[in-house]
């Protein structure tokens, strides 16, 4: 009898981890793979924090999180887009909460629909709890085709997750997109997901978030780890329903418990601050898409976040590879994709690295013949 859990076998590492590790051994590389801000938690938020933990607040907090951090998230999410959701569960990240959410909503079996490219933990969670992942192409521009997403609904299917802005590609979908995939959710009573992770990050175009046009049936999943620079902090939430907010939250007692208790106090602070980088990311946007576009790259313009996800010029693995030689790290596109033949940049780096990695990309270009199409 094998010690590992059948679920098990169809996981694979992470393919951005993998990256993150190689780059560990590297020197000084121009690694454009992780997607981790590069600005440092501001020293208001670090002193709150700090304060709280010499006070003695080093203990549990109740499991929905703080009452003064839940109202902030509740303010945040009415100011930015009108919300007004029944319910919010303070989570260890993003990735908790959707870990939580599809425990509570998905059973052994159920579908769930989101756009390829996707970001990697969509998949992988979903076949953790038995439930089948439905990947809808949006290739070549990454925009969402809510016919496609009607076509590929069936009687099993449970929830629609929406990632925008997305990781990988960077797009954002549209009023009139979100509004039509709404409407057929509704008359299905389908659950959409709206994981909103960089919406501070958006460069073109007011947001609009899908719960403004289906608030009764969205959860919003969002936290600090990119607009305030605190991945390492672990603070995200989810925001909708009550009777499914109510059911995470019964989840959260038995495996996160709560999010940690120093940072949930600095966190009422850090959502009322908002971005304070957007300007410097919107440069880094301008940048790396104008380099990429100049060295001949076929490249959608990012909207928002701070990814760009070109098309490779040659065979996907052996392009990674010759960045690789060139001490420039990238992420294959495969990782977020069923496809093949694309490659993932974070511009979440200086903008120094950023036109060395433009450098590289326009050396391989030359390398490669150009053969881009």
């Amino acid at each position: 009898m094998s010690l590992i859990a059948a679920r098990m076998q169809g996981i694979d590492a992470s393919g951005i981890r993998k990256v993150f590790d190689l780059g560990a051994q590297l020197k000084d590389p121009i690694n454009l793979s992780i997607g981790q801000p590069d600005f440092d938690v501001s020293d208001e938020l670090k002193d709150i924090a700090v304060t709280a933990i010499r006070a003695g607040y080093n203990k549990y907090t109740p499991t929905q999180g703080l009452p003064e951090l839940n109202a902030a998230i509740m303010e945040y999410l009415a100011r930015g887009s009108g919300f007004k959701p029944e319910a919010s569960l303070v989570c260890s990240g993003v990735s908790g909460a959707l870990f939580l959410l599809m425990l509570a909503v998905l059973d052994p079996g159920d579908e769930i629909i989101f756009p390829d490219p996707y970001f990697v933990m969509y998949k992988h969670l979903a076949h953790l709890v038995g439930a089948r992942a439905v990947m809808v192409d949006t290739y070549p521009d990454f925009q969402l085709d809510p016919g496609k997403i009607e076509a590929a609904l069936t009687p099993k299917t449970k929830m629609i997750l929406i990632n925008s802005p997305s990781n990988p590609t960077g797009v954002i979908y549209s009023r009139e997109v979100l509004t039509a995939v709404a409407d057929m959710a509704r008359r299905r009573n389908i659950l959409v997901v709206s994981d909103e992770i960089y919406r501070e990050f958006c460069y073109d175009e007011p947001y609009c978030s899908i719960a403004e046009v289906y608030p009764e049936n969205t959860v919003v999943l969002n936290g600090l780890s990119k607009t305030s620079g605190m991945p390492g902090w672990r603070i995200g939430f989810a925001a909708g329903p009550k009777q499914i907010i109510e059911e995470m939250t019964k989840l959260q007692q038995y495996t996160f418990v709560c999010a940690p208790s120093f940072a949930q106090k600095a966190a009422v602070r850090a959502f009322a601050l908002g971005n304070t980088h957007h300007a410097e990311y919107l440069a880094r946007r301008n940048l790396i898409y104008n380099g990429l576009r100049e060295a001949g790259y076929k490249v959608m313009r990012p909207g928002g976040a701070f990814y760009i996800f070109p098309k490779c010029p040659i065979e996907e693995d052996r392009f990674v590879e010759m960045a690789l030689a060139k001490n420039c790290l990238i992420v294959p596109g495969s990782v977020f994709s069923e496809r093949r033949g694309y490659f993932r940049i974070s511009f979440a780096v200086h903008e120094d690295i950023l036109r060395r990695g433009i450098e590289v990309f326009a050396d391989l270009a030359r390398e490669t013949g150009g053969q881009h199409g």
